[in-house]
């Protein structure tokens, strides 16, 4: 199959493809969103000592300020994707989004740390409905070439929302104080989501379910309930262990003993689901009929193992090891999210010329970047700004070369009216990879600076995400290998 017809997807009895004159415009409105969404996920790592410091309670429960949100992210989104494809994305972006505006002011005016839990917990699932709805409108509205150069922005969105999380969350309370300054990080949402919300209802179209050409399981808006609690379920016996280790709790790690018989049932029920002709939550059948779907999960999981940790150690080692403050640190990380700017829209373009090669491309100029770093994060504090920052600045330019193309890749072939739940599944191994790659970096950082210098811990750390780095990039080249 070439390039171009992987692009467009395989002959379906999907409608035939009528391009929305509105296309760029719904897609800048969802990538704000998209944006929002993401950005909360690490915007409130600086902000944790104001909180703790703010409300008097205790680290183990302020963790899951942090925690909480990726949980219930992770656990909803393929839940999400599914309910966009079966009752409509403006809907469920709606829905999502009034959610997240009003979670977000419950955390920014939050009496106590349960409170904040709470909130962010409800926040967290907000977001899961909004996510997998910017995959499954471009599934809906872009085609061919156009479609690579969408998911490139949608690809720009994700590598800048996570690198610079930290960078606004710190310039946010260094301009208000520690004690308003945390609340301002969510409850900017609110203004930001009531114009976005307004845009919403304004251009993004509807995907009815039963137009031309459906069959009767598109027609059939149920969702698959108990398919969800399960999947819910196992996601869970995943994230949480990972979360918990991250805090320094090792116990629940017994949990993950459940992931692998509760995983099996989820397969088996919804090959039931499909065998009695009702919706699946979500057809697992693209991982045998869609080799390219299954490899670039996995291509997907390992990168986001191996990329998110390295902002959480670095972050980490520069306030406790090097002295900085949250907000030197973070302007020291800022090189990646510029360097993620510049390739992400162009990588967006290149992958529909030259398919899965632009992803072994950009995974080798991340590694090289993520070597440099590890090499160089041992010179003195007052040398890091010359020496550690151009080495982000080259992990970033790979970097921005590696989510587009893997989200264009991997989706090519998935019918419109099934993106939004496989995009949500995607989506789902990045948030699995991103728990499993900061437990893994901080556990080694840890263990080697109780040994070792805070320099030599932080390499070793950058040395494990390079390691994992290299297993995505041979999951890569099999991909390539049998013509994805």
């Amino acid at each position: 199959m070439t390039q171009r017809e992987q692009a467009d997807g395989p002959a379906t009895d999907e409608p035939a493809y009528e391009p929305d004159p509105r296309r760029w415009r719904v897609l800048a409105v969802s990538l704000v969103v998209g944006f929002m969404s993401l950005l909360d996920v690490t915007i409130v790592n600086v902000a944790v000592p104001s909180i703790r410091a703010s409300l008097e309670t205790s680290a183990a429960t302020i963790q899951w300020v942090v925690s909480g949100y990726a949980l219930a992210f992770g656990m909803t989104l393929v839940a999400g994707g599914r309910l966009g494809d079966a009752h409509g994305r403006r809907r469920m972006m709606t829905i999502g989004l009034i959610g997240f505006i009003v979670s977000s002011a419950a955390v920014g005016l939050a009496p106590n740390a349960a409170a904040i839990v709470v909130a962010r917990l409800a926040q967290g699932a907000s977001a899961g409905l909004l996510t997998p709805q910017n995959s499954g409108l471009i599934q809906q509205l872009f085609r061919g070439e156009e479609r690579g150069r969408a998911f490139g922005m949608f690809g720009f969105t994700v590598a800048v929302a996570s690198a610079t999380g930290p960078l606004i969350g710190g310039a946010l309370i260094g301009l208000l104080g520690e004690e308003n300054g945390w609340r301002s990080l969510f409850l900017i949402n609110v203004p930001i989501g009531l114009v976005a919300l307004v845009l919403i209802r304004r251009l993004v179209p509807d995907n009815h379910a039963g137009t031309a050409g459906a069959d009767a399981t598109e027609r059939d808006t149920r969702v698959d309930l108990p398919g969800a609690l399960l999947l819910g379920v196992t996601v869970l016996s995943v994230l949480y262990p990972l979360i918990s280790l991250e805090a320094g709790a090792g116990l629940p790690l017994l949990l993950l003993l459940a992931f692998p018989p509760l995983a099996w049932a989820f397969v088996r029920w919804e090959v039931r689901t499909v065998r009695l002709e009702r919706p699946p939550l979500l057809d697992v059948s693209l991982l045998r009929g869609l080799p390219g779907y299954a490899n670039g999960l996995l291509v997907g999981t390992l990168y986001f193992t191996g990329f998110t940790g390295i902002f959480l150690v670095l972050s980490v080692h520069l306030q406790d090891g090097e002295g900085f403050s949250p907000l030197q640190a973070a302007l020291l990380m800022t090189p990646f999210a510029v360097g993620a700017a510049t390739t992400s829209p162009l990588a967006g373009r290149l992958v529909g010329r030259i398919g899965r090669r632009v992803t072994l491309l950009a995974l080798s100029v991340m590694m090289t970047g993520t070597a440099l770093a590890a090499w160089l994060v041992t010179s003195p504090s007052d040398s890091l700004w010359w020496t550690l920052a151009p080495a982000m600045f080259l992990a970033g330019v790979g970097g921005g070369g590696v989510i587009s193309p893997n989200f264009t890749l991997t989706l090519a072939e998935v019918p419109p009216r099934m993106g939004g739940a496989a995009g949500g599944a995607l989506q789902t191994g990045q948030r699995i990879g991103s728990a499993l790659g900061a437990a893994l970096l901080m556990t080694v950082y840890q263990a080697v600076s109780s040994v070792a210098s805070a320099p030599v811990a932080a390499r070793s750390a950058l040395l494990a995400a390079l390691a994992v780095l290299a297993v995505a990039l041979a999951a890569a080249v099999r991909s390539w290998r049998l013509g994805d």
